[in-house]
């Protein structure tokens, strides 16, 4: 699968995390409780599943600069680093990107 279409994914959580919250702030909050209990499990996971990958993001990436890897662990998750092997991989056989 493509790195972009993996990445896709954690950036539609935190827009929906976004949105949520712009909704709420506005009055607007949806009255579904289904709606509402997948805003608080997708802020879980955004916000302290993604932060508790940090420490193994900073491990397999030696060499790349720490500070961007932890904010783009926080953004992506998991799909930023573990993309990064297949990425390169991709780029000295094929010279492109996946």
């Amino acid at each position: 699968m493509k790195t972009s279409a993996l990445q896709a994914i954690p950036v539609l959580g935190w827009i929906y995390l976004i949105g949520g919250l712009l909704a709420a702030l506005a009055g607007r909050a949806p009255k579904s409780r289904a709606l509402r209990a997948i805003w608080w499990i997708d802020a879980f996971l955004s916000i302290v599943v993604h932060a508790a990958q940090i420490p193994a993001a900073l491990r397999a990436t030696p060499g790349q600069d720490p500070v961007k890897t932890a904010v783009l662990t926080q953004i992506f998750g998991l799909t930023y680093w573990r993309t990064q092997d297949s990425a390169a991989d991709c780029e000295s056989c094929c010279g492109t990107e996946e």
